[in-house]
């Protein structure tokens, strides 16, 4: 089987997305500017971008899903439309079976609502030898890192403050990942982690 990892940018203070999530602000106030470094200085931070895609499948939490608590809506397929930017198979933990989601491109959403585990399992199985990426959010990633079952973690921060949204603590990686390098860019400081073994 191939590694389990995980890309997660966040702010300063913690956040990887900030608060009042909404239809019209998925990623939460302010929470855009996180991403500037994926988008703005493409060359500056190829290595991380391209890592970023070398994932045969990935997990994700309901709430990465979509859609907001409280707006419910049966034909919800994703934030990213028709077309989704994954293009392998996506394991959506859930507390509720659904069909399979099948969309251009080759992503596929999968439900799964037996927990992390199963999640790993049926992921793993359609990556083979390649990687699974824990894609998020950060509930999602804390899960499977105080479960032990992240190998690669590479940590995005980028030069913000959010002051409140979805928080992912240094001490929760840290606990059980041991950091291993770092490097500065203009918009980012990417630090690499490897499990504890």
């Amino acid at each position: 089987m191939g590694s389990v990892v995980c890309d997660v940018t966040v702010s300063l203070d913690g956040f990887c997305a900030g608060p009042n999530q909404s239809m019209d602000n998925p990623l939460g106030e302010g929470a855009e500017a996180l991403h500037r470094w994926q988008f703005e200085r493409l060359e500056e931070n190829q290595a991380e971008i391209s890592a970023i895609t070398q994932a045969s499948a990935f997990i994700m939490g309901s709430k990465m899903f979509g859609p907001p608590a409280g707006e419910e809506d049966a034909d919800w397929i994703g934030w990213w439309g028709e077309t989704p930017p994954y293009h392998a198979p996506v394991f959506v933990l859930s507390h509720h079976p659904k069909p399979m989601l099948c969309l251009e491109g080759g992503t596929s959403f999968q439900f799964v609502p037996d927990g992390i585990e199963e999640a790993l399992a049926e992921a793993q199985e359609a990556a083979g030898e390649n990687p699974v990426a824990i894609a998020g959010g950060a509930n999602t990633i804390v899960q499977f890192l105080r479960a032990g079952l992240i190998d690669e973690l590479r940590l995005h921060i980028a030069p913000i403050r959010l002051g409140h949204g979805e928080p992912i603590s240094v001490e929760d990686i840290e606990t059980h990942m041991d950091r291993v390098s770092r490097r500065e860019t203009t918009l980012a400081t990417h630090v690499y982690y490897q499990r504890r073994r």
